[in-house]
């Protein structure tokens, strides 16, 4: 019982497809990582939230003020805010314009 031409193109097809999609995956992610380290061996601290994370975290803070979380969420954007203000490298695409526009809650 011998596979047709066209069953061994698409089984050639998602294994390819497959393959590719975990190496880029990979590759993409070890670079990111790479790139983490070498920030933190620049300097302590690094940025945990890209701008609309924090825009998202902040909006939640004002929509939830007496969620039980509350409190914990607010100390991380704090947190984020004051990294971001002391140091000179990020992870995340920060312009400085939106750097100081950033306030603590």
């Amino acid at each position: 019982m011998a596979l047709t031409a066209e069953v061994l193109a698409m089984l050639a097809f998602t294994l390819l497809a497959f393959w590719g999609v975990a190496a880029w995956a990979l590759v993409r992610t070890l670079r990111q990582e790479g790139r983490k380290v070498e920030i933190l061996e620049h300097q302590d601290r690094m940025d945990t939230y890209s701008p609309k994370a924090l825009a998202e975290l902040r909006e939640w803070i004002e929509a939830n003020p007496d969620d039980p979380l509350v409190d914990e969420v607010r100390e991380q954007h704090n947190e984020c805010v004051e990294v971001l203000e002391q140091t000179d490298r990020r992870f995340y695409d920060w312009s400085d314009a939106e750097v100081e526009r950033l306030e603590r809650v």
